[in-house]
């Protein structure tokens, strides 16, 4: 009897340890994948990680409107 209480109290300190890994990796790729959107749109302030992502962005959503200066040099 003995080994089986120590047993599921085993378990229940891997599961805990493991709950507060998990959620300590899920802040920190939140936070890199903040970083790392470096371009915000000028009309809808979308951020994108990438000149052609923002430049595929503008040219579909924002067909009307003219392409903003720093697209206009990369081009």
């Amino acid at each position: 009897m003995a080994r089986g209480q120590q047993k599921i109290q085993s378990q229940q300190k891997r599961a805990k340890e493991a709950e507060k890994k998990k959620k300590g990796n899920a802040v920190d790729s939140k936070i890199a994948a903040k970083k790392a959107l470096v371009f915000q749109c000028t009309v809808c302030k979308t951020q994108m990680p990438d000149p052609k992502t923002y430049k595929q962005h503008f040219e579909n959503k924002h067909p009307k409107s003219p392409l903003p200066a720093e697209l206009a040099q990369q081009a």
